[in-house]
């Protein structure tokens, strides 16, 4: 039996038998695994508020062939503002579905992991709105995955002026003359083109520091919906918790 201590964050936990837990975990180097936490549901016990859906923690695990069980647990933020406000818990269980989706195991998972944090900080203490948030997220994200769009000049004639329009198939921005040729490219405006760039390359604390206009958030918002279904082959809905 080995022993490990990780950061991590909870994604999933579900009761099994009468006192104990099994758990999803992002860890930054292990990347998404599966951990049981025996005897956490149990009132006293030390792994009941670190084994809770969305805590940030500290963890000694140890490892017995595949299978990874919890042995203690050092809380460090459990985003108590999320928990007692019903839209910034739904926002934050639809990101958390992206995530699990998006990491598997044995993977290094640290950028994934520090984006999914700050999203969840940003979500619990500000007052931003929760789809320019979620919007944000899913752009950095599908860089972090490996889908980054090219957004430095047209994807086809690879000239930098005159670009309009956003394409899905072929992954990034397009000049008007290509447009015409990509009947799914979107028409952007230039706050939207230069918000897809800030997000690309700004350092990571700082991807939710700017502000964009109601019509301009709805194009980006439009851009990273389609974005993020097609390259993961996949359709996210926004589901009400109640």
């Amino acid at each position: 039996m080995k022993q490990i201590k990780v950061s991590g964050i909870i994604l999933v936990e579900n009761n099994m038998g009468d006192y104990d837990k099994m758990l999803t975990m992002l860890t930054p180097n292990l990347g998404k695994i599966g951990c049981s936490a025996r005897g956490a549901r149990r009132p006293k016990s030390l792994l009941l508020a670190g084994t809770q859906f969305l805590c940030f923690g500290e963890y000694m695990l140890f490892k017995s062939g595949e299978n990874y069980s919890i042995n203690s647990c050092e809380t460090i933020e459990m985003f108590y503002n999320i928990r007692t406000d019903l839209d910034k818990l739904t926002y934050a269980t639809y990101i958390t579905k992206i995530v699990i989706d998006v990491t598997t195991e044995n993977q290094n998972s640290y950028n994934t992991l520090k984006l999914f944090l700050n999203t969840l900080y940003v979500i619990s203490e500000t007052d931003k709105d929760l789809d320019f948030i979620t919007t944000i997220f899913k752009i950095r994200l599908l860089k972090i995955i490996g889908f980054a769009p090219n957004i430095r000049e047209c994807v086809s004639c690879k000239q930098k002026e005159n670009i309009t329009h956003f394409s899905m198939k072929d992954n990034g921005f397009k000049c008007n003359h290509c447009a015409k040729q990509d009947t799914g490219a979107i028409l952007l405006g230039e706050p939207t083109q230069n918000a897809i760039k800030y997000i690309m390359i700004a350092d990571a604390k700082k991807i939710f520091s700017f502000q964009l206009s109601e019509k301009y958030r709805k194009e980006l918002e439009i851009v990273a919906n389609l974005y993020l279904n097609e390259k993961l082959e996949k359709e996210y809905k926004l589901e009400k918790l109640f």
